[in-house]
């Protein structure tokens, strides 16, 4: 037993060292520096044309013979369901418990230039698509690094691949529900109460046969689930979380101001300082809404349309759901709780008792069932990303060993501890991050330049 703790502490404490390495300065000047060029640089295409964007995604200028394989709203929805989940619920829990409440301040930093950033990365999706070993169209950065770049920057787009096959498990979202699962259902009822293993392993291997129902389905199956969950799922957890602040409706200015405050102070977490709250804040947003780490590009690649600016209006729609509404939502809720001061807890244990306090039982039942439509719609979202790796690399005959490999590891997820797993996801998408960015930055002139003659057709 000792030997066994010993090596998952030590295991631990290398994920830590990876993931504070990679998410050094550097790397958040990439992210927030090159989100803020590519908002001053489009010049603030994404709040001059919101409007049309939504026209888009309603389905107005939807052709059934355009080349792709799913709608834009199920683009749309394929993305979200990976990006509305547990970093909404438990990542923000997270932000808020290792960084203070102004970690909010700079997710929604992240958040606003991430519009600008996906409007870019998922134009290019569209722009240079290619097509796989059987044929079929494909899109996503290891795809634009190569048609867009050339030949020569295969590198970044074999480094994209090789990383997005482990950064897109979903180690933390297996973890975090079978942590509300193990405490609310197993320790409630007393069940494998001398066996906390036994009963992880139990949730992990029906999320593995439930996952695996849908995954092999292909993109167009994960597009229809998808486009079905997604918006039910942030209906109720919206619905719930207005409720709690209209209780509290008094305290939000009071919220808003100590957000804001500490955003720069960091008086709030002990030994806290502006630029971990800054690397706190950032990071939480990347784990959120994806912008710049490249995920979000390979689902809207497979969007049905001859206009490539089209689906970035509509993807730049992403972060402004996932972080502007959604995860202040759930900021606004543990602050107006206090259970981020009262309380040890951490992620999705925090979030549970914020809603607990708030609404009753009834608030733990909603926020249970959130967590589980949010973590299986994930889950169901990110195999895709990994089987686009898989096939980008080694071709489309293995994508199937890949989905078998990616559903195994959601028992591993299961059983695994918090830190070991949001260390490890974190690490991997910084390195996803550093190829997307910098293949988007050199094509950004390009990115314009169609914008220009697809925003003059409108005009004109």
């Amino acid at each position: 037993m000792e030997t066994n703790s010993g090596f998952y502490e030590f295991l631990d404490n290398l994920l830590a060292n990876f993931s504070g390495f990679m998410w050094g300065m550097p790397l958040l000047v990439l992210l927030l520096g090159g989100g803020l060029y590519f908002t001053i640089y489009c010049r603030f295409v994404p709040f001059r044309y919101f409007r049309h964007g939504v026209n888009v995604l309603r389905g107005k200028y939807d052709d059934h013979d355009d080349p792709g394989a799913i709608p834009h709203y199920q683009a749309l929805s394929s993305a979200l369901a990976s990006t509305v989940g547990m970093g909404n619920i438990s990542g923000v829990a997270i932000a808020i418990a290792t960084g203070g409440p102004g970690a909010l301040f700079w997710m929604w930093c992240s958040a606003i230039v991430g519009m600008a950033t996906k409007f870019f990365t998922c134009t290019l999706s569209i722009m240079y698509r290619g097509r796989d070993d059987e044929g079929v169209i494909q899109g996503g950065p290891m795809y634009y690094i190569e048609q867009g770049l050339g030949k020569k920057y295969k590198f970044l787009a074999v480094l994209f691949s090789v990383a997005g096959l482990f950064g897109c498990l979903v180690l933390f979202q297996a973890n975090q529900m079978t942590q509300i699962i193990r405490d609310e259902v197993f320790h409630n009822q007393g069940l494998f109460a001398g066996s906390a293993h036994g009963g992880n392993f139990i949730v992990g291997v029906v999320m593995a046969l439930i996952v695996a129902s849908v995954i092999f389905g292909g993109i167009k199956r994960i597009g229809y689930v998808a486009s079905r969950m997604v918006p039910f799922m942030v209906i109720i957890y919206l619905a719930a979380g207005i409720f709690v602040l209209l209780n509290n409706l008094s305290e939000i200015p009071g919220l808003f101001a100590l957000i804001l405050s500490d955003a720069f102070t960091g008086e709030a977490v002990l030994g806290g300082s502006l630029g971990a709250i800054m690397i706190t804040g950032i990071k939480r947003a990347a784990f959120s809404n994806e912008a710049g780490v490249g995920t979000e590009a390979m689902a809207h690649g497979a969007a049905k349309t001859k206009e490539p600016v089209r689906e970035g209006l509509v993807a730049m729609i992403g972060p402004f759901i996932d972080t502007i509404l959604v995860c202040t939502i759930t900021a606004l809720v543990i602050l107006a709780s206090g259970a981020w001061q009262t309380t040890d807890a951490n992620g999705v244990t925090l979030t549970t008792t914020a809603f607990t306090t708030e609404m009753g039982e009834t608030g733990r039942y909603v926020l249970m069932l959130c967590v589980l439509i949010f973590s299986i719609s994930t889950m169901i979202g990110y195999s895709y990303y990994g089987s686009k790796c898989t096939s980008y690399l080694f071709g489309s005959r293995y994508k199937k060993y890949y989905r078998v490999f990616y559903v195994l590891t959601l028992i591993f997820g299961a059983m695994a501890s918090l830190d070991m797993a949001i260390n490890f996801i974190d690490g991997m998408y910084a390195i996803m991050a550093i190829p997307t960015m910098t293949a988007t930055i050199l094509l950004s002139r390009r990115v314009m330049n169609e914008a220009k003659r697809y925003f003059s057709t409108l005009n004109g």
